[in-house]
């Protein structure tokens, strides 16, 4: 599990569906600079290692691997990698450069770890299919599982940014998943372009909610799903008060 620490349930589970199929489970706690564009957002991202080790005790992970920063790059290290245009929708558009400083590190923990498998959460959604798409640009022999989001009782993803939410932030930030239910609930493959003006109508109604977007998307290609889908997904980013949030669900089937 390549996580970049202030574990929370969802990390857990992703160790314990782990360990009831493998042996030895490796989780890295690395929060990596190259795939922020932001350098105000990578300072204030969270980095409570003591907590993490107990959490990751308490749920007997093996091994820990939490590295420097020197550790991982040589100084003037360059990487690009062409993963076509995944790489520029949705979470590229917003956040230019992301997915190649994504790739660039998996890359190195592969390496470094040799798992035979790595798990991953689907709330990053994008993410997965990125690395995917780089196991087999790189023809890496890595099987990738990608596990269900853990929410908290009120809906709300868990994610390691919560923890910037105030109390209505946190109130305001339910539209999200609400919003994805009632797609879920909504959905007419006949109707998606309808579907997603509601959604969008709907989040930005909320007060202290700016959103960035939403998509009901093929969930292989991630551009705009239409009736020959086989797997539809919508997601969303949106920014609570001063926390960006993603979210996403799998609508069909």
């Amino acid at each position: 599990m390549p996580t970049m620490g202030a574990l929370h349930a969802g990390h857990l589970s992703l160790i314990k569906q782990a360990q009831s199929a493998y042996n030895v489970v490796v989780c890295s706690i690395f929060v990596n600079p190259t795939q922020f564009n932001d350098p105000a957002d990578l300072e204030k991202y969270p980095r409570p290692i003591a907590q993490d080790i107990e959490k990751l005790e308490h749920v007997g992970c093996d091994i820990l691997f939490n590295p420097e920063v020197s550790e991982i790059y040589a100084d003037n290290e360059h990487w690009h990698l062409n993963i076509g245009e995944l790489e520029h929708l949705l979470e590229g558009k917003f956040r230019p450069g992301h997915y190649q400083g994504v790739t660039q590190v998996v890359n190195k923990l592969f390496n470094i770890v040799q798992p035979d498998a790595a798990f991953f959460g689907q709330k990053d959604y994008q993410q997965f299919l990125v690395i995917r798409k780089m196991t087999e640009l790189l023809h890496l022999l890595v099987k990738l599982i990608m596990c269900p989001i853990e929410r908290e009782p009120c809906g709300l993803a868990m994610s390691s940014r919560n923890i910037h939410l105030s109390a209505d932030d946190r109130q305001h930030a339910l539209v999200l998943s609400k919003t994805l239910n009632w797609v879920k609930d909504n959905f007419d493959p006949g109707h998606i372009g309808n579907l997603q003006k509601q959604a969008e109508q709907k989040i930005s109604a909320e007060p202290g909610v700016q959103l960035e977007y939403f998509e009901i998307a093929d969930g292989d290609t991630l551009l705009r799903a239409n009736v020959n889908s086989k797997t539809v997904v919508a997601l969303v980013a949106a920014r609570v008060g001063k926390t960006r949030l993603i979210d996403n669900m799998i609508i069909s089937p």
